[in-house]
């Protein structure tokens, strides 16, 4: 008897659902933020060497949001290949959650004051940054989901083109049993009247033998009258 699904299973799936949502953003998150570090490290002395602010602060916010501009998108794009994911849904939820871990170590480094202060061009370029990083997310799931789709459509058609060499070389194998059996029951048919239409061997040696006595007493005769008829011719 198969059992009912549970009452709860839908909710299950949800929760599910949520927690791989928010590991992807956790997960962008913590990778975007080691690459983010090592770039900064590095390019730290040719950013400053900027002329002008509007150009050093939006390289700045690129480099700190490596982790919805490309490690996010990247991420949303592997786990579309494998799993059926909601464009929009996954995209804005881990963004979602990786800004709120990012406020929330805001929080704990400056306090109130430093979400409430500080709001100017680098906070909008941050704003744009992080939706940006959303569109770019939701155009990575589509494309792995079609990715993923396209696979399993050359699979399938794989399988198929398989099958019917498969069923062909049945077929090719069940034709050539059948003209085997065929062969073997008209070599069977034909055996019983060669043997039949054949005479014994014995039989006609048995025949030939009085023959050819018959034939050499004859020619014996023949020889002894012969000799008889001849006339002896005297001795000198």
């Amino acid at each position: 008897m198969s059992s009912k699904p549970s009452v709860l299973e839908p909710l299950r799936v949800r929760v599910r659902r949520f927690q791989f949502i928010v590991g992807l953003g956790f997960l962008s998150l913590v990778v975007g933020a080691m690459l983010s570090v090592s770039l900064v490290l590095r390019l730290h002395a040719r950013v400053n060497a900027l002329p002008s602010d509007f150009l050093r602060i939006p390289v700045a916010v690129v480099l700190e949001d490596l982790w919805v501009l490309a490690v996010l998108p990247v991420l949303c794009y592997g786990a579309a290949r494998i799993v059926a994911l909601r464009t929009w849904t996954t995209a804005v939820g881990a963004a979602v959650s990786g800004g709120v871990f990012v406020i929330a170590l805001n929080f704990v480094r400056d306090g109130f004051e430093g979400l409430a202060t500080g709001w100017g061009f680098a906070s909008a370029l941050r704003i744009v940054a992080f939706v940006g990083g959303i569109l770019l997310s939701a155009r990575a799931i589509r494309a792995g989901r079609a990715a993923a789709e396209k696979g399993s459509a050359e699979a399938e058609a794989k399988a198929a083109a398989r099958k019917s060499e498969y069923d062909e070389f049945l077929k090719a194998a069940e034709a050539g049993g059948a003209r085997l059996e065929q062969r073997e029951g008209s070599a069977a048919a034909e055996a019983p009247a060669a043997s039949q239409g054949t005479p014994a061997v014995g039989d006609s040696a048995a025949t030939q033998a009085p023959a050819a006595t018959a034939q050499t007493g004859d020619a014996s005769s023949v020889g002894e009258a012969t000799s008889s008829d001849v006339p002896k011719t005297p001795a000198a």
